[in-house]
């Protein structure tokens, strides 16, 4: 077999049909084929650990179907800390026989692999929907309260009602069974399906926002606290998307 169509063959194989078929080369001392197989093994190798983490993300889930539930949502919000912007919460029901491998922590995955797999969410879910409480309702309620209500939001923004919401350590009363897991989104693959997109809205909310704000850097610190951030509030005071409640030991 030539080696163009070993790679072929390689490429359409399965983890276990790999496995076999590496072992039928087991005496090849062709440092090409050699080669052919090591670089394979490496991408097959990380390609079967997001698949055995994705599955230990989905023990809440697979209890939950086992239970009797049928649309579970995942529950997750971001910006509970900047100085500015709103706080943005997402609510995601997976379709769970169409496998996101790469779902996990939003925090954990750079800007272009999180987007790309934002788009693959919205794409393959039964039903998702972002919402947002502004820094407004943030000074009016507290941090907190904002944020459930934002949650609340795109809860009641999903287009299929959910039997069972799965929700990042907070606890929300919508009269539907719920349970609240600390530190969720590496728990939950639907906690952190919504946190992507989430925090991918958010972003791309403050991105916007720069342009009409330059001196807070809004593109580079989404509103956070950073040491640039600070001296653009003392100098130039507070815009319209400032939270007064966390700024006010500032100005």
């Amino acid at each position: 077999m030539k080696i163009k169509e070993l790679e072929d063959l390689i490429k359409n194989s399965s983890y276990e049909e790999f496995l076999n078929l590496k072992a039928s080369y087991f005496d090849e001392e062709k440092k090409s084929i050699v080669n052919l197989f090591k670089k394979y093994e490496n991408k097959f190798k990380k390609h079967q650990k997001l698949i055995d983490e994705y599955q230990k993300r989905l023990t809440y889930e697979k209890d939950l179907l086992n239970r009797g539930y049928r649309f579970i949502a995942g529950v997750d919000e971001v910006g509970r800390g900047p100085l500015a912007g709103p706080v943005y919460a997402a609510a995601v029901i997976l379709d769970l026989n169409s496998p996101i491998y790469e779902i996990r922590d939003s925090k954990k995955l750079s800007d272009i692999k999180r987007k790309e797999i934002s788009e693959k969410i919205k794409e393959s879910s039964i039903s998702y929907s972002i919402a947002f409480a502004t820094e407004k309702e943030i000074d009016e309620l507290n941090i907190l309260n904002a944020t459930k209500l934002a949650m609340k939001r795109a809860i009641e923004g999903l287009s299929v009602k959910p039997d069972f919401i799965l929700i990042d350590a907070v606890k929300i009363d919508l009269g539907i069974d719920s349970d609240s897991l600390i530190k969720g989104d590496d728990l939950s693959v639907s906690i952190g399906a919504a946190s992507i997109i989430a925090k991918v809205e958010r972003d791309e909310f403050m991105d916007e926002i720069a342009l009409k704000y330059p001196v807070y850097s809004f593109e580079k610190n989404k509103g956070y606290g950073t040491k640039e951030h600070i001296e653009a509030i003392k100098k130039y005071g507070p815009c319209e998307i400032h939270r007064r409640s966390f700024i006010k030991n500032m100005v």
